[in-house]
């Protein structure tokens, strides 16, 4: 395999699961798709430090638990681009109706990383390949709520396709998968959500586990989340997500994010001014974000959300995403 691709599949690797070897799991790197265990179409859940599964709604929902997207009374349509690390980037749309009680969700996702010289193992430039790393996700979700929405169910079937170039040619190939996840609110400030993702064959894609909870009051909300794919160990995450109400603005309702996730120490960052210039230069596990939403921009409900996360001596990850309801 090319060394290029060798160095990208680690640093993906590293940034997903850690960096000390005794923290490597028996079957690391025993599941093909890693880039399913990125974050790309929810920059919500980034900013929460991954803590998302019991508070997912929108179109946001499709990329982590299908069953949050049952809450939708419009329409709603979602753009959102992610710059991840070395240049791999993520571009989503997800767009979700609502068919009675039933709301179908249509998400499409594609990553890619280019424009970068070739080395063989002697590290002897080689021809330049235009788009040498190619990744393609696109689902179909179903979700609905039960009991006034106390109680919501979804799943998602996806098609997967991933295409690495190796210095001799394409490695390819084509995966079906499946998302199932559910939501409970049996009181108004707790939450309560789950979901089993990426299941399908275990050498094509990283089957995992996501359970967590949610505190929420009008002016905040505190959300934790537990994760455990099959070729990493548990990991954890906390949010925090301060709210200040549409009604007290009058323009529109924001939100503040921080977040914390238990990724190991990925290095020192010494190229992002602004890392050091907030002591976060040698972290991994923390991220920032905020939302802004309002019901009426020129007739139409319209939101805008952004994430940030240092990755330590790997770079910085940034999301935002756009959406409209109508």
């Amino acid at each position: 395999m090319n060394i290029k691709i060798k160095v990208l599949l680690a640093c993906i690797t590293l940034s997903l699961c850690g960096v000390n070897a005794f923290a490597i799991e028996s079957e690391a790197g025993t599941s093909a798709g890693a880039f399913l265990k990125i974050d790309a179409g929810a920059p919500r859940a980034q900013a929460l430090g991954n803590a998302y599964v019991s508070v997912a709604d929108g179109p946001e929902a499709l990329f982590w638990n299908p069953a949050g997207s049952a809450s939708a009374t419009t329409r709603e349509l979602q753009f959102s681009y992610l710059d991840y690390l070395q240049g791999y980037k993520s571009r989503s749309l997800a767009y979700l109706q609502p068919i009675g009680r039933t709301i179908l969700g249509i998400s499409l996702n594609y990553m890619d990383m280019k424009n970068f010289d070739f080395r063989d193992e002697w590290g002897y430039l080689q021809p330049e390949v235009g788009v040498p790393v190619q990744n393609f996700v696109g689902s179909v979700s179903l979700a609905r709520g039960f009991i006034n929405q106390k109680i919501q169910i979804g799943g998602t079937a996806k098609y997967i396709t991933e295409k690495l170039y190796n210095g001799e040619g394409n490695n390819h190939y084509d995966a079906v998968g499946f998302d199932v996840g559910a939501k409970v609110r049996l009181v108004r400030w707790l939450g309560l959500g789950g979901a089993l993702v990426n299941i399908g064959e275990k050498e094509e894609m990283p089957q995992g586990l996501r359970l967590g909870a949610d505190l929420n009051t009008r002016y905040f909300t505190v959300s934790g989340e537990y994760t455990k794919y099959r070729d990493d160990k548990v990991r954890y995450g906390v949010g925090l997500e301060v709210h200040i109400p549409e009604d007290l603005l009058q323009l529109a309702r924001f939100d503040l994010r921080v977040g914390y996730y238990t990724r190991d120490n990925t290095g020192v960052n010494e190229e992002d001014s602004w890392v050091k210039d907030v002591g976060l230069q040698e972290t991994s596990r923390v991220s920032f974000g905020f939302g802004i939403y309002s019901a009426e921009l020129f007739g139409y409900g319209a939101s805008l959300d952004y994430a940030v996360t240092p990755f330590g001596a790997l770079g910085t990850s940034q999301q935002i995403a756009l959406s409209v309801q109508f």
